[in-house]
């Protein structure tokens, strides 16, 4: 099956008993554990965000210069323009800004740049364009930061600019602006750098409005969709602005907003970070990624249904159409990889791919071959690409590291675009190559479980709906990858459009599941009913003509793998208690387990392979090895270096009472056992 790399916290979180007695249930209790909470005072701040106070604007390093300048514009009466970027980031940028400023009476133009054509940031060409509107400002959002020839073109022209980002300094060196407003420009002391670029345009509405509270009431849904959608950290500020903009959009939605999860067929009411990951977003990106960014835009901005509409209609339409020309790109990718299998970042060139959906596929290609990807669409002798990581590599300074073999780059440490000759794709693959052995980043387990869940009866919809309350979820703060092992296949089929998801019911200890597992299906897996898997999942309510129930949707699933327990109860006498007692033995155990012993002349065997493959029939090979932990520990067995490899019987003169031993005691709880006896 997929995956077979898996890292399983067996042990439970050691949880605080401050978090025990504030009345939490103990699995939401394990999950702030988890999250480093450790306090009532931070659980309560944590789920609880209406005492949050957000921090002063002007503390942004620019922002004064940026207001003074931007309410002259009002003032006067100047032509401005909102100058953004075509991703979701740069959308809600544009639109909340946009609104603001016409709402103050300006003549504001939003301008977002060509992907295909302009590629990203400011250009001059743009400038040229806007100047011949009469544009005497020009205000960036989410764009800028690395435009220093740019705003002196803009300056040569009588057009003052405001650039507000989110992105690196490149070297440290900010464009000469009439202000600059970049939480990570040199000498910003604003506490939060994380915010996104919809975040830094936010604060600057803030303090031009000098409002927050009001601002916050309009645009907390504008600044929730792009921070999500940019993948920024939810922790802090942006926890904060998600939270509450969520909530408005479940309370009163923007005409867009709601037009496209009608048009999609999803609740508002039951809207969460995924939601906007996985609905709203791709749409919303994919009028940037075809070309049509400004139609996002109007979405965002219409007033009325009608309109909304209508643009949400043609936001779908416009995300079947990048489905499709991506998947095209990715199977063209594969064919170009096909036979090499490399450990070095792939680095592939083509002419003719379509730049705004390569993004996609590059992340694709990261996530099945797990090293850096960098795809470049060629046209004529320049390349433009686009890059994603994976585990913990920094994209961003890799480019640095090769900036001489390119045109421009720009991005963050796990995405990030380029410009570059086709001349010098070659040379770029072997630089990077090069950078990548000298800083190779640490290997990550394909799938990082960190609960596992050895009583199925705690995923009650009590416990389930309590860890809803630790919304929103996403970077800095992921739902918990939870884990369950030895379950059993009840059922399954393939459903959605040609099959695409598997759906199954999974039993464990009696208890029964339903379970989701999408863009996977029965086939990868050669799945059949009785089948004895393990899965990571998160769980989630399901709810259907009236009633609720919990369905596990996975991230990952493998044939059943007992290996890591068995060693450690043979090796380690039995560590991870949580997990392993829901082996324990019993009197039936130990008799079968010692019968079995005296089949094979009362040897386990020399290797844990042996011991396996001489484990009784029908008997959990969990609970066979700690039968015969146990008899070590007993003295029953013994080997030439005290261990359990190679061990042979020994014979005892007196009664061995095995629910005395160590082992056992420990993982039944019990002080004093009236045991088994078992004969030498």
């Amino acid at each position: 099956m997929n995956k077979n790399e898996w890292k399983i916290e067996y042990d439970l979180p050691e949880i605080p008993s401050e978090l025990r007695e504030a009345g939490l249930s103990p699995l939401l209790c394990a999950i702030l554990s988890l999250r480093g909470v450790k306090t009532a005072e931070e659980a309560h701040a944590l789920l609880d965000y209406d005492s949050f106070s957000l921090p002063d604007p002007f503390l942004m390093k620019g922002m004064r210069d940026a207001v003074d300048r931007i309410r002259a514009a009002v003032e006067k009466g100047e032509t401005v323009a909102v100058y953004g970027d075509y991703d979701v980031d740069g959308i809600t940028s544009t639109c909340l800004l946009t609104d603001y400023l016409r709402s103050k009476g300006l003549k504001c133009i939003p301008y977002i740049p060509n992907r295909d054509e302009e590629g990203y940031g400011v250009n001059s060409g743009a400038v040229d364009r806007l100047s011949r509107q009469g544009v005497n400002l020009i205000i960036t959002v989410d764009c800028g930061i690395t435009a220093l020839e740019e705003s002196l073109y803009a300056a040569a022209h009588g057009i003052d600019m405001v650039i507000t980002d989110h992105h690196e300094c490149r070297d440290g060196t900010v464009p000469e602006a009439a202000a600059v407003v970049d939480c990570k420009q040199p000498g910003d002391a604003y506490p939060d750098v994380g915010l996104a670029g919809v975040g830094v345009a936010f604060k600057l509405v803030c303090a031009i409005e000098g409002d927050t509270e009001r601002i916050l009431n309009r645009y907390a849904d504008l600044a929730a969709i792009g921070t999500v959608a940019d993948v920024m950290p939810l922790v802090g500020e942006n926890r904060f602005l998600v939270k509450t903009g969520i909530e408005q959009m479940k309370s009163r939605p923007r005409p867009g907003i709601a037009a496209m999860f009608q048009r999609t067929s999803s609740d508002l009411r039951s809207l969460t970070a995924g939601s906007i990951s996985f609905i709203l977003a791709p749409r919303l990106n994919a009028a940037g990624r075809m070309d049509e960014a400004m139609k996002a835009a109007e979405l965002l901005m219409a007033k009325d249904e009608q309109t909304a509409a209508l643009y949400a209609n043609e936001l779908y339409e416009l995300n079947t159409q990048r489905q499709s020309t991506e998947n095209a790109i990715w199977k063209e990718a594969l064919q170009l990889l096909h036979p090499a299998r490399t450990d070095l970042p792939i680095v592939l060139a083509k002419e003719g791919w379509h730049q705004g959906v390569i993004g996609i596929a590059a992340s694709r290609l990261a996530e099945q071959f797990c090293v850096p990807t960098f795809m470049i669409s060629l046209s004529g002798d320049i390349g433009k690409g686009s890059c994603r990581s994976y585990g913990n590599f920094n994209i961003y300074n890799a480019l640095n590291a090769c900036s001489d073999l390119l045109v421009s780059f720009g991005g963050h440490t796990l995405a990030a675009g380029l410009n570059i000759r086709k001349e010098n794709v070659s040379a770029f693959r072997e630089a990077l190559a090069d950078y990548y052995r000298k800083h190779l980043p640490e290997p990550l387990p394909e799938v990082v479980c960190e609960l596992l869940i050895t009583d199925p009866a705690v995923l009650s919809v009590e416990n389930v709906r309590d860890i809803d309350l630790l919304e929103p979820y996403g970077n800095g703060f992921s739902k918990p990858v939870m884990c369950m092992t030895g379950m059993r296949v009840n059922s399954y089929s393939n459903v959605g459009m040609n099959g695409k998801h598997l759906k199954m019911t999974l039993l464990k200890n009696g208890v029964g599941f339903d379970a989701i597992f999408f863009s996977h299906n029965s086939r990868e897996f050669a799945l059949r009913e009785g089948d004895v898997i393990d899965i990571a999942f998160t769980p989630q309510l399901n709810e259907f003509r009236g009633n609720t129930s919990v369905q596990l949707v996975l991230s990952a699933l493998r044939r059943h793998s007992c290996e890591a327990l068995c060693t450690d109860s043979l090796e380690q006498g039995c560590s991870h208690v949580q997990a392993q007692k829901a082996y324990l033995p019993d009197r039936s155990a130990f008799e079968k387990a010692w019968r079995n012993l005296g089949k094979n002349n009362f040897s386990p065997g020399n290797t844990l392979e042996e011991i396996l493959l001489r484990c009784p029939p029908g008997m959990p090979p969990e609970t066979y090895c700690i039968c015969l932990a146990v008899f070590l520990e007993a003295g029953l067995l013994c080997g030439a270096g005290k261990g359990i490899y190679g061990s042979r019987y020994v014979k005892q003169n007196s009664k061995v009472v095995l629910e005395d031993t160590g082992i056992y005691r420990k993982l039944s709880g019990a002080e004093e056992t009236d045991g088994a006896e078992t004969n030498g």
